[in-house]
């Protein structure tokens, strides 16, 4: 008697002999009879004559290799022999009933390796699509959460992870144009979410039933597809349902946390990051994290320092929740406070606000305001000396800037610190405009809380038919109005009402004033100089350009003495419109006398004694003075001639035309007549001499001779970092009004000169100018001048532009850094290939 076999034994003789009949076979019965063979083995219902062990057996050692024997003889003639619906059930099935995870890699493997497109491909793709929706993803990890496969290793283990993750991109790579809409991202990655929730639920389940389960794979698979870059797409199925079973569920709050403390440090980041995103509650947050960052040093790094401090993407809203999940829990709020310690050290360092980002200086500010909100009265008495340290030097950082968003934002901020610490009742108040960035600072430190939330009648203690009644606009001017009929007994009452007469428009009268205006300039003179009577003042100063204009001989007589009194000139009657008068009037002299007015106010511009707002006025009074001399002359007396020719050809009376009829049939003809091209019709434009031209020199120059001599009361190198960047501006516009004058090659290199000393400057607004300069130089100097003069530095200009374009934290410095390259590229290639300017010409 021969002894009984093994279950190993026997499965391997039974399979081999099933794999030499299919080779060897024609016979469609003997076929159809060995993949029924094969599909036994997968069949565990309780006619089947299959033991356990064998299935194991199978399942451990000849399911993969069958699988792969089948798609190596995919189009062998055998399998032409079965009808659709065999395939179906024997072939297919063979892929749909076993090992998921042994079918996914086979499946994958045999799609990469055929060739595309072919009649095998598409059937192995039709395979893996049903695959997928017959929710086989949901038995392969829920099979990995049993701990039931029984050959398992670190290499196989993150094969089946790349291959589960990848497969949208595995696919799109053989498949091409012929792609299935189930493998694309925006499909599979939530089919895969809902997978996870479902094992996710039988694991709560188990646990019901005291079964030990692991959730080990499930969240290497997740953290895998979030640092793929999917995680909008996971958790955006993921957190609604598990912020809604973890609402009142223990089970479901201890199943999250340990899920999330499976997933591998590596890929924590990109989990927490997704997840912070897509949950809408801090109170949610809490609930799916728990104690997390207490418990993984990643995820607190994460949390309390890379999402607030290194990072600025982020919308306002997951900036409260991440600090609202800090202050959920009473082990938490010591992360709270040391966020806020950090926040503080970073919104008051003033390295930060010369070099960060200006989007995230106010990423920074939005952090500190809600932290802040967020502390209780204990805390806050604990830290008011550390915030009051930040406040102080926070608000000098800012202040100090030359950027106007850097100096709102810190008095914003600095008014929300002490108006929520109420030193002494005493809060700083700032005059500052509001605009939608100021008005979302201020409204982060009173956020609305959920009864605020609610619907007007559920806070109201109203009768339920009081509530449901509303009374429309438009009925109470109504029903005044029919009281008031009522009530008018008198029926010539409504001939004595004012309510008819239309008020008489009174907005564009003026005051008249007694005295007469100045009619000579030295009248004007005098008053500025002596006078105490304010009305005498504020009429010579409104005079004081329209006399200057006329009177240009005169104007040349008293030009410097005139620009240097209104220059010293102080707003002691509280003028209306005392700046822009005074400027209007200092140009008009700097126009009509402009080498002896330029020189004086060059000179006077690095004198002593000057303050910042002097120096300020006079950049602002060169660039308007070179901008109108720029321009050509016009005839400001008298109508224009287009107005001239509209009042000439429009007669009083329709019958007193003095137009022939002809004429007026010609005009018709010729508007309704259209013309491919057309001669010139208008005369070409008058030429006039360009009065800035031959002064360019005067403006230019001068401003560049003492800027590296301190003195007592001004250091343009040194701590004057707004004249610096007006200065460099102003002579960027300078030299962009030169173009085409014969000095304008000059002032180039002067300039460049001039700006490469400052390149590298802290502030930002200094950087700005001086790219600003540069493109003004490649605008304004012609090309050949650019070539030959200024040979020697563009490489090394070229250089600088694109790591400044690459790398400055400014964006404004960065996007003049490439329009500065462009234009150095243009005028190179322009001059370098002689053919594109005559084609250009």
């Amino acid at each position: 008697m021969m002894p009984s076999l093994t279950p190993d034994v026997e499965v391997r003789l039974s399979v081999g002999q099933c794999v030499r009949t299919l080779t060897t076979s024609k016979e469609k019965e003997e076929v159809t009879k060995t993949l029924h063979t094969l599909t036994s083995y997968l069949d565990d219902g309780p006619q089947s004559t299959i033991t356990s062990a064998q299935r194991a057996e199978f399942s451990r050692a000849h399911y993969t290799r069958t699988l792969q024997f089948l798609i190596s003889n995919i189009n062998a003639d055998w399998l032409q022999l079965l009808t659709v619906a065999q395939c179906t059930e024997l072939w297919d099935g063979l892929f749909l009933r076993g090992p998921p995870d042994q079918t996914l890699l086979v499946l994958m493997d045999g799609i990469s390796s055929l060739s595309s497109p072919s009649a095998g491909l598409d059937r192995l793709v039709s395979i893996l699509e049903r695959f997928l929706q017959s929710g086989r993803l949901t038995v392969l990890l829920w099979t990995r959460c049993q701990g039931k496969v029984p050959s398992d290793s670190p290499q196989l283990r993150e094969t089946l992870l790349g291959r589960l993750v990848a497969l949208p991109d595995l696919t799109a790579n053989q498949l091409h144009h012929h792609n299935k809409t189930l493998f694309l991202p925006q499909q599979y990655y939530p089919l895969l979410a809902r997978d996870m929730l479902t094992v996710l639920e039988r694991t709560c389940k188990a646990l019901r039933d005291r079964k030990d389960c692991s959730l080990t794979f499930v969240a290497q698979a997740l953290g895998k597809a979030c640092v793929q870059g999917h995680s909008g797409l996971v958790f955006g199925v993921l957190a609604p349902r598990l912020a809604s079973c973890t609402r009142s569920d223990m089970v479901w709050q201890r199943v999250c946390w340990k899920l999330l403390e499976n997933v591998p440090e590596r890929w924590l980041e990109s989990v927490l990051t997704g997840m912070v995103q897509a949950v809408n509650r801090p109170d949610a947050l809490s609930r799916i994290m728990g104690n997390l960052v207490l418990k993984n040093k990643k995820a607190q790094f994460v949390i309390t320092h890379k999402l607030l401090l290194l990072q600025y993407k982020y919308e306002t809203r997951v900036l409260s929740i991440l600090l609202g999940y800090l202050a959920q829990d009473r082990e938490r709020r010591p992360l709270l406070i040391q966020v806020l310690r950090s926040l503080c050290q970073a919104w008051a360092n003033p390295s930060a606000v010369r070099h960060t980002p200006l989007e995230q200086q106010l990423y920074v500010s939005r952090a500190l305001l809600l932290c802040v909100g967020l502390l209780s009265d204990a805390e806050l008495q604990e830290l008011r000396s550390e915030l009051l340290q930040c406040m102080l030097g926070g608000m000098q950082s800012h202040l100090d800037s030359n950027v106007v968003r850097v100096r709102r934002m810190g008095m914003v901020v600095g008014e929300c610190l002490s108006s929520r610490m109420d030193i002494n009742g005493a809060k700083l108040k700032f005059e500052y405009e509001h605009d939608e960035e100021t008005k979302e600072l201020l409204s982060l430190m009173t956020p609305l809380s959920e009864e605020e939330t609610e619907p007007l009648d559920d806070r109201l203690d109203l009768p339920q038919d009081v509530k449901g009644q509303t009374v429309p606009s438009q009925a109470v001017p109504s029903q005044a109005a029919s009281v008031a009929q009522k009530s008018g007994t008198d029926p010539d009452s409504e001939l004595d009402s004012d309510d008819e007469l239309t008020p008489y428009d009174m907005s564009a009268d003026q005051e008249m004033s007694q005295a007469a205006p100045p009619r000579y300039l030295r009248d004007c003179l005098e008053a500025f100089l002596s006078s105490e009577d304010p009305v005498r003042v504020d009429l010579s100063l409104r005079a004081i350009e329209g006399l200057v204009r006329k009177n240009t001989s005169t104007a040349q007589e008293v030009s410097v003495e005139l620009s240097k009194v209104l220059l010293h000139m102080e707003d002691r009657y509280n003028t209306v419109g005392f700046l822009s008068l005074r400027q209007a009037a200092m140009v008009a002299l700097t126009v009509t006398d402009s080498v002896p007015v330029t020189e004086y106010l060059t000179t006077e511009f690095y004198s002593m004694n000057y303050s910042i707002r002097q120096r300020l006025d006079i950049l602002e009074v060169l660039i308007m003075s070179a901008q109108e001399l720029s321009q050509p002359i016009t005839d400001k007396g008298g109508p224009s001639k287009s107005i001239q020719r509209v009042t000439m050809d429009t007669p009083v009376y329709p019958g007193d035309d003095p137009i022939h009829w002809r004429q007026v049939v010609e005009r018709r003809i010729q508007s309704k007549t259209k013309r491919l091209s057309k001669g010139v019709t208008h005369p070409p434009a008058k030429p006039t001499p360009n009065r800035y031209a031959p002064v360019a020199g005067h403006f230019f120059f001068p401003l560049l001779r003492n800027y590296d001599r301190p003195q007592v009361t001004f250091d343009l190198l040194g701590g004057d970092h707004l004249v610096l960047g007006r200065l460099i501006h102003t002579l960027g516009l300078l030299m962009h009004l030169a173009v085409n004058a014969p000095v304008a090659t000059q002032m180039g290199r002067a300039l460049l000169d001039f700006v490469w000393a400052v390149r590298y400057h802290v502030d930002q607004m200094v950087r700005r100018g001086v790219l600003f300069a540069v493109c003004s130089v490649f605008l304004s100097m012609p090309s050949q001048s650019l070539l030959v003069e200024l040979s020697d530095q563009l490489f090394e200009t070229r250089a600088w532009l694109a790591d400044v374009a690459e790398g400055d934290p400014d964006a404004d410095c960065r996007n003049l850094a490439v329009q500065s390259l462009v234009l150095l590229e243009k005028s190179l290639k322009t001059e370098m290939n002689p053919a594109a300017l005559v084609l250009q010409s």
